[in-house]
């Protein structure tokens, strides 16, 4: 503990009261007290004399409080004064006892051990919480990976019979967050793309495509151009994937907490609505196309533009930057077009980084 006392007598008394059960430090001034907390180990208590020259207790205690280093420091106060406003006013200003001259050892070592224990017991209480609070981070961190992985996992399942397709779910997830933060620094959807909404696009992405696991393998991998009736088949892939997660979560009581699955319900029904109104599976137009399925739109174009096929070879990026100019507006919403224009740098990295193995 430390010990402020500008008289030699009284730091002598107390440090004969005290010494034999704890390790005391002393200071002769306010200014010198400070210093001491700060260079020196930091003391458990402070016993502080109100009445000294210069800088008074209450001087120092302030300067204590104001520091986010020392501001939990109890502090008892030593001092002469027994008027009822002066006690106030020490109380006031954060000190957590007063002892007044002249002292009686029992009722010093009472004192200084009461404010010592509840120091103690409030050191436990704050290191269990830091601990449960990182115990609670650790889980919730654990409880996320799980999820996405279990998300990823569901969807490649899905990519599985589409042999193709590589990376694809890892890039359109990139592509889609990518998107999603340009747009949130325009006025027009800034209150709309928050970080957390943005998060659930990011993670609802990778399930755009789960409909696949209705399509009948002989559409699915066609090599050639689908006739109009299998092009009808393949087209309800987007129905049967929204159709399936709901049928996952639709008895859940707590549906604010399946957020994400109902915007990853959004993408997989619309991602293949075009702005123009002759998407399908509803020729849904313009913003009645939910925003998630429009920045999936464009994601799921560019990679598989990028992208080799049995029925094309894969185009360059300046090839399937042209094409998504000459859509912009027509199939594609005109914003998402921006933005994507705006970071096409960074759409050309992960091309780049999670190009699929076959490619290399």
């Amino acid at each position: 503990m430390l010990l402020v006392d500008d008289t030699p007598e009284n730091l002598t008394v107390f440090g004969e009261i005290l010494m034999p059960y704890y390790r005391v430090r002393v200071a002769n001034s306010g200014a010198r007290a400070l210093a001491a907390v700060v260079s020196g180990p930091r003391p458990d208590l402070i016993l502080l004399d109100v009445m000294m020259p210069e800088m008074d207790g209450y001087e120092v205690i302030t300067r204590l409080r104001a520091n986010p280093n020392t501001s939990d420091i109890p502090v008892i106060f030593i001092t002469t004064l027994d008027a009822a406003e002066d006690e106030t006013h020490g109380l006031d200003l954060g000190a957590a006892d007063f002892i007044t001259k002249p002292v009686h050892p029992a009722i010093v070592l009472a004192r200084v051990r009461g404010q010592l224990d509840l120091k103690e017991a409030h050191d436990l209480m704050r290191d269990h919480n830091a601990w449960l609070e990182a115990e609670v981070k650790r889980r919730m961190r654990q409880n996320q990976m799980i999820q996405d992985v279990s998300m990823r996992a569901l969807a490649c399942l899905a990519e599985a019979r589409d042999k193709e397709t590589g990376k694809h779910i890892l890039r359109t997830q990139c592509y889609v967050n990518m998107l999603a933060k340009e747009l949130a620094k325009l006025p027009k959807y800034s209150g709309i793309l928050t970080q957390e909404v943005i998060e659930s696009y990011a993670k609802a992405a990778p399930l755009h495509d789960i409909g696949k696991v209705g399509i009948p393998d002989h559409v699915l991998n066609k090599p050639g151009k689908l006739t109009p009736e299998e092009w009808g088949i393949m087209q309800s892939h987007a129905n049967i994937g929204a159709d399936a997660i709901w049928r996952s979560i639709q008895y859940e009581e707590d549906q604010t907490a399946l957020g994400f699955l109902h915007i990853a319900m959004e993408i997989a029904a619309n991602h293949h609505e075009k702005w123009d109104g002759s998407g399908y599976p509803n020729g849904l137009r313009g913003e009645a196309i939910p925003l998630s399925a429009r920045l999936m739109a464009l994601a799921d174009v560019f990679d598989a533009l990028l992208s080799k096929r049995s029925y094309k070879q894969a185009f360059t990026v300046e090839q399937a930057v042209e094409i998504i100019l000459e859509w912009r507006g027509g199939h594609l919403d005109p914003d998402v077009v921006d933005a994507f224009m705006a970071r096409l740098d960074d759409f050309r990295a992960i091309a780049t980084r999670h190009v699929d193995a076959k490619e290399d």
